[in-house]
């Protein structure tokens, strides 16, 4: 049994627009200077707590918290306008479709989004039961820690070397190098590509289509390295 596990901010649906605009309501709301949008998605897939120790390392932890708080409640306000949803990237739907049919293969996601931000996107595009195991920051440390994939590992019962997490972001490929998994990064996400080689992605997509030939490839190089 093969276990894919995706990330989702930034491999499956693009959701800077709302990251960055709820990160600016979140440091005006307190008035301090909202960070750089380079800067906001160099942070994208932490936990929110570590997210804000990087983009305000001065302030206090109930000062973090606070910031917190009111970028969750922008994000939520922003979610309930269609206009401001999370698009999927081009590819992503009929790939994982395609994924989730094919036998011997079970998908998971790891995540640094809410549990409810991911209910959210399976309703709107109807993957019930495409996800066997659903990791999300409401229940693990932040990436690049590997709790999130050993979870999904031993939900699944698969092994390492069946396993290969796929991410956008420098945490997302540290987790799963720390867990012994493949590491398949993507280049529209909001990590560039070479960061994502230099963190030790053994191979990184431009193209959602090539994504099955990877896993193979990958899983072949896992196997040969055992």
């Amino acid at each position: 049994m093969t276990l894919i596990i995706f990330d989702c901010d930034g491999t499956i649906v693009d959701s800077q627009a709302g990251i960055v605009l709820s990160m600016e309501h979140a440091f005006k709301a307190l008035r301090m200077t909202p960070p750089t949008r380079e800067r906001v998605l160099s942070v994208v897939g932490l936990s929110l707590r570590e997210a804000f120790s990087e983009l305000a390392p001065e302030a206090e932890h109930g000062t973090r918290d606070e910031l917190a708080e009111r970028y969750k409640s922008a994000f939520r306000e922003l979610d309930r306008d269609p206009s401001d949803q999370d698009i999927l990237f081009p590819g992503a739907k009929p790939v994982i479709d395609a994924l989730a049919a094919r036998q011997g293969v079970t998908l998971g996601i790891a995540t640094g989004k809410s549990r409810r931000g991911v209910d959210r996107l399976i309703d709107r595009e109807r993957w019930h039961g495409h996800f066997a195991t659903i990791q999300t920051a409401d229940d693990h440390p932040s990436k690049p820690h590997p709790s999130m994939i050993l979870q999904a590992m031993a939900e699944t019962g698969c092994l390492p070397e069946a396993t290969v997490m796929v991410g956008d972001t420098t945490y997302d490929i540290q987790m799963a190098r720390s867990a012994r998994v493949g590491a398949i990064g993507v280049s529209w996400g909001y990590h560039a590509a070479n960061e994502l080689r230099q963190a030790g992605a053994h191979v990184v997509l431009d193209d959602y289509a090539l994504l099955p030939e990877a896993v193979t490839m990958v899983l072949r190089k896992l196997g040969q390295a055992a």
